[in-house]
């Protein structure tokens, strides 16, 4: 065949309507080896525990070679469903492994939940901004956004009223550590936004990649503890790919039976059932306590490399600049003076080797974006660099005043 000739093709409405990423394009960017980027939400690979996963997966297709490498039930792996709800359990959830699905990395239960629970036109509740990823899994099928209202303490439940909520199909919402912006939820915040949300009759999307990642402050009771004595009506997502490593792709759904039937129906639509040899494995890896001993290791690895970023930002930016202050998780949020635009200042710094990701991809629809923000992973970035970059970032800002 003539390689010259391009065939048109059909694509369907809703495949036209995908577009790519905006952190996985400036991503390409990150890949020169002079670029200090503060761009990606990537985990730090000096956490990743190789020599116990090697091991674990060693011991698996040793001992159980021909079961992990066939076929598997949709649900997912039943020791690993258990140990989730025993772990849990533990903070009060009050779930069985019956309310557990396993799922190839939570992004996969984003598009699974959209899929069973989004039609054309249906009203789903955002942060705004939200997470990137939600956004993209959301917007396939076609949902119109209603924005909620969000300050310094992330989400403002008292902002949810009837008039806003009318109709809706479910509520989306990170509440620690929020991706962009760092933000955790307060527990009065919580207790109200499960309060609302169940005399609404509307599902919380609680998701949490982030929650083990804490290295400041005091933990917060999860909305689906929370939302035991009022019908359970929060959805939770969670994944190993921040506390063991992203690669395995594993993550989980924790809903309502009814719920996860539905998910199962469209998951064995989608690809049947998560990989089984790595399910097995990663149960090996948790099952008799690991995660107890490595996690100290991982939240102190993010603590110091926060730390240095937040010491840094005080000391090279100008005061007219604000910033979060993370407890935890891998980002943190900057607002530039209103006249400043974050696309420009963009370019500015990848001609000096500086990347980061703007702000304006995180809000829901260009009305409500600020073209003023930035969000800065300092996850990957070593002390050094970190110092240097932020250094660079300060002077462009000054430059731009």
């Amino acid at each position: 065949m003539d390689k010259s000739i391009e065939h048109e093709f059909h694509f369907s409405k809703r495949a036209q309507q995908l577009t790519s990423s905006a952190i996985r394009e400036i991503l390409k960017v990150t890949e020169k080896a002079e670029i200090i980027s503060f761009a990606g939400g990537l985990p730090a690979p000096s956490g990743f525990p190789v020599d116990v996963i090697r091991l674990a997966f060693d011991k698996v297709l040793r001992d159980s070679g021909k079961v992990a490498l066939q076929y598997g039930t949709t649900e997912g792996f039943s020791p690993l469903r258990n140990w989730i709800a025993e772990e849990m359990n533990k903070e009060g959830a009050n779930i069985t492994s019956d309310q557990i699905l396993m799922v190839s990395g939570s992004q996969q239960a984003l598009d699974l939940i959209s899929k069973i629970m989004v039609d054309d036109g249906d009203k789903i509740l955002v942060e705004n901004p939200s997470y990137l990823g939600a956004l993209q899994a959301f917007s396939v099928y076609q949902p119109n956004y209603m924005p909620v209202l969000t300050d310094d303490g992330g989400l403002v439940p008292d902002s949810i009223t009837p008039q806003v909520a009318k109709n809706a199909r479910f509520i989306y919402a990170l509440p620690n550590f929020q991706n962009p912006t760092g933000r955790t939820l307060n527990l009065e915040r919580r207790q109200k936004l499960v309060s609302i949300m169940a005399n609404l009759n509307i599902p919380i999307i609680e998701d949490d990649p982030y929650g083990e990642l804490r290295y400041n402050g005091t933990p917060k009771p999860s909305l689906l503890s929370l939302s035991n004595k009022l019908g359970g009506n929060v959805i939770r997502l969670g994944t190993f790919s921040k506390v063991l490593a992203p690669g395995l792709r594993l993550g989980y759904v924790i809903a309502p039976t009814s719920i996860i039937k539905k998910l199962v129906q469209a998951k064995q639509a989608a690809d049947l059932h998560t990989c089984t040899l790595t399910q097995m494995a990663v149960y090996e890896v948790v099952k008799d306590g690991f995660l107890e001993q490595h996690l100290p290791k991982v939240r102190n690895i993010y603590k110091t490399q926060c730390n240095c970023m937040l010491e840094a930002i005080q000391k090279e930016f100008p005061a007219e600049t604000k910033w979060t202050k993370p407890e935890g998780g891998m980002f943190l949020w900057i607002n530039l003076p209103e006249y400043i635009d974050s696309t420009e200042l963009l370019k500015k710094a990848v001609n000096r080797n500086v990347a980061f990701v703007t702000g304006r991809p995180f809000y829901i629809a260009p009305g409500y974006g600020q073209n003023n923000t930035i969000r800065l992973s300092f996850a990957t970035v070593p002390e050094e660099k970190i110092k240097q970059g932020v250094s660079i970032l300060g002077q462009l800002i000054k430059e731009n005043l």
